[in-house]
């Protein structure tokens, strides 16, 4: 084999390897725009989970507020029914 040889056989797979990789990296590219693009769904999932965090806990300070008020309901109510029940006994 001659040095023209050998030039021909590289220079037809020059081609070929350019190709290749314009193909690496525009793969690379890709990958890397799918990878933020996960990174910004994360952020997104994560603040939607924090806003029903959020909600949840409002709930459940809701809740512990009205079974306070239940509580000094039931409290005065229990006290009325006390002095009714000692003003009978009075009687």
């Amino acid at each position: 084999m001659n040095d023209t040889q050998m030039f021909t056989i590289a220079l037809a797979s020059v081609p070929t390897m350019l190709t290749v990789l314009v193909g690496i990296l525009i793969n690379n590219s890709r990958l890397s725009d799918v990878h933020s693009r996960l990174g910004e769904l994360r952020s997104h999932m994560d603040s939607r989970f924090n806003d029903v965090d959020r909600r949840f806990n409002d709930v459940d300070r809701r809740f512990d507020e009205m079974k306070e008020m239940w509580r000094t309901e039931l409290r005065r109510v229990e006290e009325v029914l006390d002095a009714r029940l000692k003003h009978l006994e009075d009687r």
